[in-house]
């Protein structure tokens, strides 16, 4: 079973990373298209929706990743002065939460892949490109978050400094 943990975390470990190809790809699309235009050309069009798909990829793509570092958004004031066992119940109940929720987006997302599928649906702004090769991210990302958050509410590690209630 450790194997398909290790692969599991590799997935992981390589959606961040390509999300992190995408973020530095954003950085290169947009300079070039800022100089192009500086030039009074006109960037390709295909520059534009490169980077509106990058944003959405390494968004979704990075997402479980930055779920397993406990990267995500809390609210600090609501917790900093609850009692260490109080913390961890609330905590697991907020994972569970977040699992669940996780769980039907990943549910819905694939309903939406689904769907695209079979109405033959394409995004034609650019190029004629099968809409369910972007809305896959969707079941993929809300699945691999889900699965995080489970992971999390099942370990004997602790998402916050029980002295403090801080990272």
């Amino acid at each position: 079973m450790s194997w398909l943990f290790r692969a599991y975390n590799r997935l992981v470990d390589a959606l961040a990373a390509l999300s992190g190809v995408m973020l530095l790809w954003l950085m290169v699309a947009v300079v070039s298209s800022v100089v192009i235009r500086n030039l009074g050309l006109q960037p390709p069009a295909w520059l534009f929706s490169s980077t509106e798909y990058s944003m959405f990829y390494l968004t979704l793509l990075g997402a479980p990743w930055l779920v397993r570092e406990k990267g995500h958004v809390y609210i600090e004031v609501a917790i900093t002065h609850l009692p260490p066992k109080v913390l961890n119940v609330v905590t697991r109940l907020v994972m569970f939460l977040c699992a669940g929720i996780s769980f039907v987006l990943a549910w819905k997302g694939l309903e939406l892949v689904m769907s695209n599928i079979q109405n033959n649906d394409y995004d034609v702004r650019t190029y004629f490109i099968p809409m369910w090769i972007f809305t896959v991210a969707y079941p993929v990302s809300f699945l691999l978050m889900g699965l995080e958050f489970t992971r999390f509410m099942f370990s004997k590690d602790s998402f916050h400094n029980s002295e403090t209630g801080q990272l």
